[in-house]
């Protein structure tokens, strides 16, 4: 029998989240958003509930809950802003996932309390400012020198890079070249402060105002030789297995921006009147919040299925970024549909569509493009190798 009910445990989360997001997200975040100022309490408020442990075990001070617990938080916080939950998934996927997928025991017992905690955050340093989508055109490089790695090179867009209690950051670089000629990739910890490691200027960016992203400069940056985050020479193939993983994240969240659209759409025809009648008798305004609401409803259920085979621990390449791209179309097509419904009001900041509009964007382009997605699809499916 097919079920798609959830357990009590995970609806008393989402039901403890959502509270969370409307009445102690929803009424400040605007403006941090408009001063594009990280909401250090906001964050703190999170750790302190326990949200970014949910998926690891109490032994490092997480909930012991699962990822599937890290989805729900991140949809239910996305219906009211995506800058804080883009600082969730990015400090739990991205940022601690790793050191507790692949990490000693000894860097685990070191770093991950405080990361559960949420008082301190990891980043992910991957993409290059020549690289983009082909990480593995990785160009930073980092040779071994007395017991310590030598790091040189730059990394872009990183998220949680920046900010007072940015603790690590993960770095992937050249480490050597394989008997094939290949670059040999590794991961290395670099820990926040580290001489060498430079944080650049915050970007300008379109959206996700109140979340932080910087480039990194790493300049004869030395780190300790065991510092090595898992194999030496697997670096890259590990972040792939944990892009996977964080494209359901991604997903989760898109729907959640998805939902938003739909409730705030819901609340303002309800209220507003044209010609004498409530937008909401008109059936053309009708008809695109029921495409927007069945946008994320399928949506929901991709990245319902590609989070249940994950658990599984069954593959689920091809289901995650199914997931990926579904949900991160629906955001888009759901905040552009939102915006037109709001008319002028969706143009101004005051109100949440038009934030949302403007986070909708990078949910088709980070964790993988949308064409990336595509890529993956179709070789899961055969069709190219």
């Amino acid at each position: 029998m097919i079920d798609y009910r959830l357990d009590e445990e995970y609806e008393d989360l989402r039901a403890t989240v959502r509270d969370f997001a409307t009445s102690e997200v929803a009424p400040v975040i605007g403006e941090f958003y408009e001063r594009e100022e990280f909401p250090y309490e906001i964050v703190r408020r999170m750790g302190e509930m326990g949200l970014f442990g949910l998926p690891f075990p109490e032994a490092y001070g997480g909930m012991g809950g699962d990822y599937f617990a890290l989805c729900l938080t991140l949809e239910e916080l996305a219906r009211v802003d995506s800058s804080v939950a883009i600082t969730l998934e990015a400090g739990v996927s991205l940022g601690a996932m790793p050191l507790y997928r692949f990490g000693t025991e000894e860097q685990k017992q070191r770093w991950l309390p405080e990361l559960c905690a949420g008082r301190a955050l990891g980043a992910f340093g991957l993409t290059e400012p020549g690289g983009g989508s082909d990480a593995s055109a990785t160009r930073t490089t980092a040779t071994l020198d007395g017991g310590e790695w030598v790091i040189n090179g730059s990394k872009s867009f990183i998220t949680n890079s920046g900010t007072d209690i940015t603790s690590i950051i993960t770095a992937t670089a050249v480490t050597g070249q394989k008997p094939d000629g290949r670059k040999e990739i590794s991961a290395i910890i670099v820990p926040s402060g580290t001489p060498g490691l430079t944080v650049q200027p915050k970007y300008s960016k379109v959206g996700w105002n109140a979340s932080d992203t910087h480039g990194l400069t790493f300049d004869d940056c030395r780190v300790p030789e065991e510092n090595l985050l898992g194999e030496r020479g697997r670096g890259y193939a590990q972040f792939l297995s944990i892009l996977d993983e964080g494209r359901v994240a991604i997903a989760a969240l898109s729907v959640g921006l998805a939902q938003g659209c739909v409730d705030e759409c819901l609340r303002y025809v309800a209220e507003r009147e044209a010609f004498g009648h409530k937008i909401g008798e008109y059936q053309a305004i009708q008809f695109k919040i029921a495409d927007m609401e069945m946008r994320t409803h399928t949506a929901r259920l991709a990245y319902y299925q590609a989070a249940a085979k994950m658990l599984r621990g069954e593959r689920f390449k091809k289901e995650a970024a199914i997931a990926k791209l579904a949900a991160s179309n629906a955001a888009m097509d759901n905040a552009r549909d939102a915006t037109q419904i709001f008319g002028g009001y969706g143009f101004m900041n005051e109100y949440p569509v038009g934030r949302f509009y403007r986070d909708a964007k990078i949910l088709e382009v980070g964790e993988g493009t949308s064409e990336v997605q595509r890529m993956l699809i179709a070789r899961e499916l055969g069709v190219t190798n």
